[in-house]
């Protein structure tokens, strides 16, 4: 009986034995088959991979060459192209995240200009600016901290790099911003109006009105004032806010159309 349980207890340490061996070996780094590359190779692979829409490979080689390269300007380009691959491989966190540390590391890199560029796309999130039409959505009536940090982005650029070569796109992108901001105050002002709270659908759309002078948004904005205010049988006031729109807007569809002017979106006048 004895012997027979020795057997066994042998057999169990022996099966843990080869397991705990096999556990160990397969826990075994692969080897860095970029070992013996220089930076220059390491760097030539690292955009073929992007290049080539493996993004989440030049990632990886984009790190190994901030190391191998450290203190060089071929470091800081890995740094900066490196949150360029995050951002097209749908990580933007990881590439702010990169941004933030590229700019506080180097604040005099050449590249600063191209990494204020990167950040402000980042959070514009131009694919849905551009093409959010067709879901029905657009840039207003989504948060706008990422816009507001967008357009942050962009006016450090064109403020400390107006010769910068991303600059001119910069600009246009912030008028786009700021149209944004003024037609989520319209939004808002909307959905209050819907909901026959006039008072505070007179506040957003004056908030638009007053805040953002000359952007497209205003034209609606008016709009929903003249309505709010009819709609509290104040007639001056709607009266006056009528006489501004048609002064400012004298071909104005939403007098003789109402909201389905809409169907010419905001977005348009980018």
């Amino acid at each position: 009986m004895s012997l027979r349980l020795s057997a066994q207890r042998a057999i169990n340490l022996a099966v843990l034995a080869t397991a705990a061996l096999l556990a160990a070996c397969s826990s075994t780094p692969s080897a860095d088959n970029t070992a013996g590359w220089s930076p220059n190779r390491i760097y030539s692979e690292a955009k073929d991979e992007a290049n080539s829409g493996a993004y989440d490979k030049a990632v990886v080689l984009f790190e190994k060459l901030e190391g191998r390269a450290a203190g060089t300007p071929l470091a800081q380009q890995a740094q900066i192209e490196k949150a360029y691959s995050h951002y097209k491989a749908n990580e933007p966190a990881q590439a702010l995240a990169t941004l933030d540390r590229f700019m506080k590391l180097h604040p005099a890199s050449p590249g600063m200009d191209y990494a204020l560029y990167l950040q402000g796309i980042i959070n514009f999130n131009d694919n849905l600016g551009l093409f959010g039409f067709i879901a029905k959505q657009d840039l207003s009536e989504r948060d706008q901290n990422a816009a507001k940090e967008s357009f942050a982005s962009f006016k450090e650029l064109v403020t400390r790099f107006p010769e910068s070569r991303y600059t001119p796109d910069a600009r246009d992108r912030m008028r786009y911003i700021v149209n944004s901001l003024a037609q989520y105050e319209v939004h808002v002002a909307r959905y209050y109006y819907g909901r026959k709270a006039y008072v505070a659908a007179i506040n957003r759309a004056q908030t638009a009105v007053t805040d953002f002078q000359g952007v497209p948004a205003q034209e609606e904005a008016l709009y929903v004032l003249m309505l709010s205010y009819d709609a509290l049988g104040m007639q001056q006031l709607r009266d006056d806010a009528k006489r501004v729109l048609e002064k400012n807007y004298p071909s104005s569809e939403y007098i003789s159309r109402g909201f389905k002017a809409k169907e010419s979106r905001w977005w348009q006048f980018w």
